[in-house]
């Protein structure tokens, strides 16, 4: 970020949709909106030319859907910015692609301004955002697999939800935690974002990014997503 500036792209192909977007993020004094775009195609292009911190970007649009774009987006080196899906379709197809594609958040059109904006601040901060009722969803599609290979019998093979890590047996072991891991494990179930966190415990945002780091390391979690999954199942939110 430049000068504490959050840079911000938003691709959506309704001009209106963009419209508000922009009055409600310009509105925060540490956020900048520094382009827009009108489908898949021009938001990789405004990405690479551009450099924002973070991309709002809408799924259903002519020519390149947000997923794809999202798909090229995170997978371009070049490119160091987190992707915010807001749509209006409240869909799993649509949340479990985008987090396949590499997704930082996923929000709907009809969330409120206070919430677009913390969404923007989360996914700036290195942090995922998932509201609580689509958390649930995706720790539902974990869960959901196990039971079915129960049911199903021995040597069934491990489902998978989309993008996501195939998982864990229901007889799983829980992974040795230290203490301090295993708060700051109980804080990320909650969906606090790393400064939340860093003022609960009355420690340093860094230190919060390197407990993050090695719970992730040990529960062999792609990302906090599946770190919030393996809390819930174990109890521990």
């Amino acid at each position: 970020m430049t000068g504490g500036t959050i840079r911000v792209l938003l691709v959506d192909d309704h001009a209106v949709m963009r419209t508000g977007f922009r009055m409600i993020l310009e509105a925060a004094s540490d956020v900048a909106v520094v382009g827009e775009a009108t489908n898949g195609h021009e938001a990789v292009a405004a990405a690479s030319v551009l450099r924002p911190d973070v991309i709002c970007m809408d799924v259903q649009m002519p020519d390149m859907d947000g997923l794809e774009a999202t798909r090229r987006i995170v997978g371009d080196p070049d490119v160091d910015a987190a992707v915010v899906v807001v749509t209006t379709f409240d869909r799993d197809d649509y949340l479990f692609d985008a987090l396949a594609a590499g997704a930082s958040g996923f929000l709907l059109k009809n969330a409120g301004p206070e919430e677009l904006v913390n969404a923007v601040r989360v996914a700036a901060a290195g942090d995922a955002l998932l509201a609580p009722e689509v958390t649930r969803r995706v720790i539902a599609r974990f869960t959901q697999a196990p039971a079915l290979r129960q049911a199903q019998g021995p040597g069934t093979p491990p489902a998978q939800a989309p993008g996501l890590p195939v998982a864990e047996p229901v007889d799983a072991p829980r992974i040795e935690l230290t203490e301090r891991e295993t708060e700051v494990l109980r804080l990320v179930a909650q969906a606090m974002s790393n400064a939340e966190i860093a003022q609960r415990l009355y420690i340093g945002e860094a230190t919060v990014k390197t407990h993050v780091s090695n719970v992730l390391q040990k529960l062999g979690a792609r990302d906090r997503v599946a770190a919030v999954v393996y809390a819930h199942r174990h109890g521990l939110a």
